[in-house]
């Protein structure tokens, strides 16, 4: 189908981007201008924040508990953003439908970010705060049985990182790893996906603005031949949990997640992959109020009550 009517009238409201560097400071005052107020946003039976005192130091997290209960699963989360733009504000909203549609207790990760944190310090905080969890679960009411994690775009990048890293530690207390639009190859081979060719012009995020955006994460040193940089260069993906992979079809990112659905399957993991006609990079973020695209937090919901 084409891209969606909604979606293509904002893109076309949009101004040109600037010419010339990105700048990390302005573009993420520009993300942080768009936050809805307090008083706008989802209720939930409780919001609060905290700081995870983990191995990789101190970690802001935002915990949302959807309803009064003696315990709950607990989904930990790590927003998008290239690596160098996003917070937990920036995606507030995101973790408030997950907790309200699948019932979790939901730990959003207020990790370190490129230029300013090099490589692996944002991977370093989500690892550290996914063990928190695990070792704080009394305080934290969990119930011991649903440990998730979910993430968009670099988020998802992370999530597929810390499931293979948790892996290969012996920590096993994940069920269940959720990657919605996952950037998992970094070096952007356009000869290698066919959706970074076809989805390259027109639909929001651009094949040629990829390098860039990821520049700050790359340079920091990140390197896309590391496996927990470019996930889908792990050759044994044996023994990870279940996965739900999100795509777009309009998204130049769009086969390497499905590529990496497929290679799980193979691998023996329980894996769905997921493709939301007439979307682009990032709707779940910026256009989950349409309500063809509100469905995948209920996809989510189902695919985590499989377990």
């Amino acid at each position: 189908m084409p891209l969606h009517p909604e979606i293509a009238t904002f893109l076309a409201g949009l101004p040109t981007p600037p010419e010339g560097p990105l700048d990390p400071a302005a573009m993420r005052a520009g993300d942080e201008a768009h936050v809805a107020p307090l008083e706008e946003r989802l209720p939930l039976h409780a919001v609060e924040d905290v700081t995870a005192r983990t191995a990789s130091g101190e970690v802001p997290v935002r915990i949302y508990t959807p309803v009064e209960a003696d315990s709950h699963g607990v989904l930990v989360y790590f927003h998008g953003g290239a690596f160098f733009l996003g917070s937990l504000e920036t995606h507030d909203h995101v973790a408030r439908s997950l907790a309200k549609e699948t019932g979790l207790k939901v730990v959003s990760v207020g990790y370190r970010l490129a230029p300013e944190a090099a490589f692996p310090a944002g991977l370093d905080d989500c690892s550290a705060v996914v063990r928190w969890v695990a070792e704080q679960g009394e305080s934290l009411a969990w119930d011991g049985t649903t440990l998730a994690v979910a993430g968009d775009s670099s988020g998802g990048t992370f999530v597929a990182a810390v499931v293979a890293k948790a892996h290969d530690d012996g920590f096993d207390r994940i069920t269940h790893q959720i990657l919605y639009y996952p950037s998992l190859d970094l070096d952007f081979d356009v000869d290698r996906y066919a959706s970074l060719r076809e989805n390259a012009v027109g639909y929001g995020l651009e094949t040629a603005g990829l390098k860039p955006f990821n520049a700050f994460y790359i340079d920091s040193g990140a390197d896309p031949a590391d496996p927990l940089v470019s996930p889908i260069k792990r050759a044994d993906l044996t023994g990870l949990p279940p996965a739900l992979v999100v795509t777009g079809e309009y998204d130049p990112m769009r086969d390497e997640g499905e590529l990496y659905g497929r290679r799980l399957r193979e691998a023996g993991v329980e894996a769905t992959v997921s493709r939301y006609e007439g979307a682009g990079h990032g709707f779940v973020q910026h256009f989950s109020w349409i309500p063809e695209y509100h469905r995948v937090f209920e996809e989510t919901r189902d695919f985590l009550g499989r377990r």
